[in-house]
């Protein structure tokens, strides 16, 4: 059963599988919320693991950075091994005003500048949504732990270091927050029938440059964390 890019064998993945960035915080995860977790795949490093959570059969692997690698591993974990939703739980950089440092966000809808979605033949404008399911029940679970938790649209692009200007003219469209898997997660879940949703962190504000270190991204968000932990399905 093993892909090119995972040692997994079939079942050895939970329906649910919560997917951030790094593979250290997947680590992290792993270490701090799932009990008996077991590593299932190390291949390049994109680490997963798989333990329960409050009894619930629960997964977490390591999405890497940008489209192209969410695509692999999202479409392979919903092709090949069964899962039926995955959460990606990420940082993002702050567009909205509104928002600050370490706010929390769920993405109800991803823009992108990427053709990621040209492979599925349509040529006009895609704006994928998340699952309304996982949503409901990830704003049930922010509410629960208190936390507020806007949501709305994101941009996922595909360059980091951006000289075009884009965050500024989205942020007047009322988009929230800039980062780059969401939009090719949604895709792929809208392709194979499954659900997905994003949450994300608030990690670094575009237009003034304040930001947290890596160390701080991956182990102080642990608000988005417990609301994925608490949304994931059995």
């Amino acid at each position: 059963m093993a892909t090119l890019h995972s040692t997994a064998e079939k079942g050895d993945f939970a329906k649910t599988v919560l997917m951030p960035g790094d593979p250290l915080r997947a680590k992290f995860i792993a270490d701090t919320y799932l009990k008996d977790a077991k590593l299932v795949n190390n291949v390049r490093g994109i680490q997963g693991y798989t333990g329960t959570y409050k009894g619930k059969r629960v997964s977490v692997m390591a999405s890497g950075m940008g489209m192209p690698s969410i695509g692999i591993y999202s479409y392979e974990l919903f092709t090949q091994y069964d899962v039926s939703s995955i959460i990606r739980v990420g940082s993002a950089g702050m567009l909205s005003d509104k928002l600050r440092i370490r706010s929390v966000v769920a993405a109800m809808s991803a823009y992108s500048n990427s053709n990621y979605g040209d492979q599925y033949g349509f040529r006009g404008n895609l704006a994928p949504c998340c699952s309304w399911d996982l949503l409901v029940k990830a704003k049930d679970a922010a509410q629960r732990l208190g936390v507020e938790m806007p949501v709305g649209p994101v941009y996922s692009s595909d360059v980091f270091y951006d000289e075009s200007g884009a965050s500024k003219i989205l942020s007047g469209l009322g988009v929230l927050a800039v980062e780059m898997e969401t939009y090719a997660l949604y895709l792929n879940a809208a392709r194979t029938g499954k659900k997905a949703l994003a949450l994300l962190t608030i990690s670094d504000n575009v237009f003034t440059g304040e930001s947290l270190s890596p160390q701080q991204v991956r182990e102080t968000f642990t608000q988005m964390m417990e609301i994925a932990l608490e949304t994931a399905e059995e």
